[in-house]
């Protein structure tokens, strides 16, 4: 590929955070703290429910079905009703509790911070992220990669999520940036390729978990490391 990038956006959830990582750990921890298995056998169990109940949730949180304080505490009252628990009071504690230790987390995709280390010398790093105001700071912050980004563009300040063009378009504004010198880096095949594919950005598309799909896409990687090789 030339040089012909100046401007870098990555998407942070499931792409640099390791979203699925960090909140099993957490799941677990509230499995335990809040005395979980008087009423549901497995952890294991649970997890898998939640993960279930909660991508639900967040497809209609993202096409504004859903507001940001119902998805918390809902999450967990549905994964509650599953198991024959019906405590609304519960589930409010458990969406604080995680809400609170979730985005303290640190694990990272393998290689991010050498990936970043390099990228940041040859270009312009920024985030466009959809997650909550509140928390994605947080994270960049506890996991030690808050330095490396320029700007950092959450759906909730600019009014709209992605693959909305405007917060792409918003996104390179604030970088001034344009969309021949910029690039997209997400893992979700909507939100950040789609997105990107409205505002004729380029982009590549992070399949950690090598999902098949037959979506037409600029470039596809299974681990951050090739960025190196493309970039």
């Amino acid at each position: 590929m030339d040089n012909k990038y100046q401007h870098i956006f990555f998407d942070l959830d499931r792409t640099l955070w390791h979203f699925d990582e960090n909140s099993r750990k957490v799941l677990s921890d509230l499995f335990t703290t809040f005395n979980l298995s008087k009423f549901i056998f497995s952890k294991e169990d649970f997890i898998a429910k939640y993960e279930e109940v909660n991508d639900a949730l967040w497809k209609l949180y993202r096409v504004d079905k859903l507001t940001k304080e119902d998805l918390r505490w809902r999450r967990f009252s549905e994964t509650l009703l599953f198991f024959d628990l019906n405590d609304t009071d519960l589930a409010s504690r458990m969406g604080d509790y995680y809400v609170y230790n979730s985005p303290r987390q640190t694990i990272l995709f393998p290689n991010t911070i050498e990936v970043l280390e390099y990228l940041s010398k040859k270009y312009t790093l920024h985030i466009i992220t959809n997650g909550f105001e509140e928390v994605q700071e947080i994270k960049l912050k506890e996991s030690g990669i808050a330095s490396y980004f320029n700007e950092l563009i959450l759906s909730e300040r600019v009014g709209v999520k992605k693959p909305h063009p405007y917060i792409f378009k918003k996104a390179m504004n604030l970088a001034k940036a344009k969309k021949e010198n910029s690039i997209m880096i997400g893992d979700d095949l909507y939100a950040d390729i789609y997105g990107a594919q409205r505002v004729s950005m380029d982009h590549i598309y992070f399949n950690y978990y090598k999902q098949v799909h037959d979506k037409t896409i600029q470039h596809e990687i299974s681990c951050l490391s090739e960025l190196m090789t493309i970039l």
